[in-house]
């Protein structure tokens, strides 16, 4: 608490995190940065032939447009922080299941297959309207478990507000036989090496 207490005297900019996913925020937590957390009001609707990659970047995006909106005072000294994340079963989105039915076929219809979850990330500043934003993907192959083994880790594990029910960072890491991505907290749902790069072009740099 000192560390953030600190940053905050020193920090030029606010940082919001457009998002109330618990994930994202433990994520940004790890950077030490004080920050808020505000929930955007965006409709997270795939549009109609929209591929997993361009909605995930798309909603990100809105998602820190639709907070930067909300500030009172355009010459706010504010960055704002929006992802999202899709994942992509050969051109199929796959999003969050939010029952139990639906994490249970989702399972079922991924398991000895090949999916890439687009995470996308963007950092909006509020005075200039300057945006940058990027898709960090993590290609996962997972195992070709049972019936069983996907009631057991729906029974073990709260995965229904992820993406392809898979939570990497808790049991769902029994679900997958390999993983690749250029960043490890990508899956998780807030890539941070990403991240850092684009706050130290907004002057916000981190071990300083």
């Amino acid at each position: 608490m000192i560390n953030f207490v600190k940053k905050s005297l020193i920090l030029k900019k606010k940082i919001i995190l457009a998002s109330t996913s618990r994930y994202r925020a433990e994520l940004l937590q790890r950077l030490q940065l004080p920050f808020t957390v505000v929930k955007p009001d965006v409709d997270e609707t795939p549009l109609y032939g929209e591929s997993p990659g361009v909605t995930a970047l798309r909603l990100a995006v809105l998602k820190a447009k639709s907070v930067a909106s909300e500030l009172e005072g355009a010459l706010t000294d504010t960055l704002i922080i929006g992802s999202d994340q899709v994942a992509d079963l050969n051109g199929t989105q796959i999003g969050k299941p939010g029952t139990r039915e639906q994490a249970f076929a989702q399972l079922k219809n991924m398991r000895a297959k090949t999916l890439i979850f687009q995470t996308a990330l963007a950092v909006v500043d509020a005075k200039s309207s300057r945006v940058q934003s990027r898709i960090v993907p993590t290609t996962v192959l997972f195992r070709d478990f049972s019936d069983a083994e996907i009631h057991y880790y729906l029974d073990h594990e709260n995965a229904l507000d992820c993406a392809g029910s898979a939570k990497s960072e808790g049991l769902g890491a029994a679900l997958m036989a390999q993983m690749n991505s250029d960043d490890p907290t990508a899956l998780i749902g807030l890539p941070l090496l990403a991240l850092v790069e684009m706050l130290s072009t907004e002057g916000v740099k981190i071990l300083q």
